[in-house]
């Protein structure tokens, strides 16, 4: 046997050992029993390598996350350097590198918030959920328990986060869960709920949340929990009114808005924050992802100074009573800190703008195409919904869905798609590349995206 037959065959046998141990011992996240799942071994700017050394296109950053993008030296470094220093310390007291991204997180949302840190945007979103009750209780108003969300939406998977969700497929098997989460109709102008057209549309999407409120009673609604685009739940994008017409109705009823930014953050959107492209201020933001682009577990939850200052107050309980042992860790905390100082010394914001740009621009090859129904892009992430039928829109076969994207990866490209989300409507491609990508590589991942298109 040559050197090189020798070489192979110990790689072969030590991916076999190793899946043979991932059988055994691992449980793999979201997916149905896979006994031969992709080994990654190693990642560089927006391009990961498996354990056969095949080398693909990362067109989902991970899971929305990997913002900057793999392999950067200095975000090692960062938490490196602060590991050997401080390595943890919790919370309940503080930290030079919590203290500095408190600030940073201030800036960026262009006000002066306070700032929780847990480690997921689950988390971030529970902690939200506690602060708006606790806050309206000690505002003379203990009635406002409940939370107005969207079907479609996802907001995690914890008890709370997951019956904000308006997902039901990610809901079976596991309810009853927390009480009080309604759910409206999502501003999903492809498939209007409303039965309007652009012509005839008046914000319905945005003005049953006044409806709601009314009908619930206004006393008993704590708040209203958005994404500035709902993103794993299919890429919908919202008319340019949508987010100001539901923060004055918020504000009309006294309800707090909470907006989850754990994807549509830190750049992705074009700006910051995704609810800057509408220029509203939340009373409370969430965060996660690309605060650390992925490289260390961290996220946030973001408080308008004056409603935080409410737990200030003296009184028995008046302080918020929850901690997480992890969260806001020094090591996430300084590598967030760097993350951030990146985007803004190489203008990845602007250049993610820029990409999107680009990329909805490539894709307009599809929109002809008879099985794409409807392109939506926001920032630098695009959805592309697939259907049988143009005209009647019929939502495409699963298995049409899934050959695209196997198309893809054998081309060397992972996208995504809406996963396990509604029943018959899990037919949109997603795609949310790293801010390290180059325009070729945009126009590469389109041209992928055609030839899989074609096999269909």
């Amino acid at each position: 046997m040559s050197k090189e037959h020798e070489s192979i065959a110990n790689l072969n046998h030590e991916k076999e050992a190793l899946l043979e141990k991932d059988r055994a011992h691992m449980w793999h996240h979201m997916s149905p029993f896979n006994p031969n799942p992709m080994i990654v071994t190693e990642a560089s700017g927006s391009w990961i390598t498996d354990i056969d050394g095949n080398r693909y296109f990362d067109g989902m950053s991970g899971l929305w996350c990997v913002n900057v993008g793999y392999g950067r030296q200095e975000l090692a470094e960062a938490a490196y350097e602060q590991l050997k220093q401080l390595a943890y310390f919790p919370l309940t007291q503080s930290h030079v590198p919590a203290i500095k991204l408190a600030e940073k997180v201030s800036e960026w949302l262009g006000e002066e918030y306070r700032v929780f840190f847990s480690n997921s945007g689950s988390e971030a979103n529970e902690v939200a959920f506690k602060l708006a009750r606790q806050y309206h209780h000690q505002n003379g108003e203990p009635g406002r328990y409940k939370f107005i969300s969207r079907y479609r939406a996802y907001h995690g998977n914890t008890m709370g986060a997951l019956a904000a969700t308006g997902q039901s497929i990610r809901k079976e098997k596991y309810e009853p869960l927390s009480p009080g989460f309604l759910h409206v109709r999502p501003p999903y102008c492809y498939r209007c709920p409303f039965h309007k057209q652009k012509d005839s549309c008046n914000l319905e999407c945005a003005t049953t949340f006044d409806e709601v409120i009314n009908w619930e009673g206004a006393h008993t609604i704590a708040a209203v929990i958005m994404e500035p685009t709902i993103t794993g739940g299919g890429v919908i994008v919202p008319p340019d009114e949508y987010m100001s017409k539901v923060k004055e109705i918020c504000e009309k009823h006294g309800v707090l808005l909470i907006v989850d930014e754990v994807i549509c953050g830190f750049g992705r959107s074009g700006r910051k924050f995704g609810h800057q492209n509408f220029g509203i201020k939340p009373d409370i933001v969430t965060m996660a992802k690309g605060i650390t682009s992925a490289y260390l577990p961290l996220s946030a939850t973001a408080v308008r100074a004056e409603i935080a200052d409410k737990f200030n107050e003296p009184g028995a309980n008046q302080h918020f009573r929850h901690v997480n042992t992890f969260g806001g860790n020094p090591a996430a905390c300084a590598l967030a800190l760097r993350n951030l100082q990146i985007m803004e010394e190489e203008e990845l914001i602007e250049k993610a703008e820029e990409l999107g740009k680009v990329l909805r621009q490539e894709l307009t090859a599809l929109e002809s195409h008879p099985y794409v129904g409807d392109i939506r892009s926001f920032g630098f992430l695009a959805g592309i919904e697939m259907v049988e039928d143009r005209a009647t829109k019929e939502p495409a076969a699963p298995e049409k869905v899934t050959k695209v994207i196997a198309e893809c990866k054998k081309r060397g490209l992972i996208i995504g798609r809406n996963g396990d989300t509604v029943p018959g409507f899990n037919n949109v491609l997603t795609i949310s590349p790293p801010f390290s990508t180059s325009r070729e590589e945009v126009q590469m991942l389109v041209a992928v995206l055609r030839e899989a298109f074609d096999t269909l």
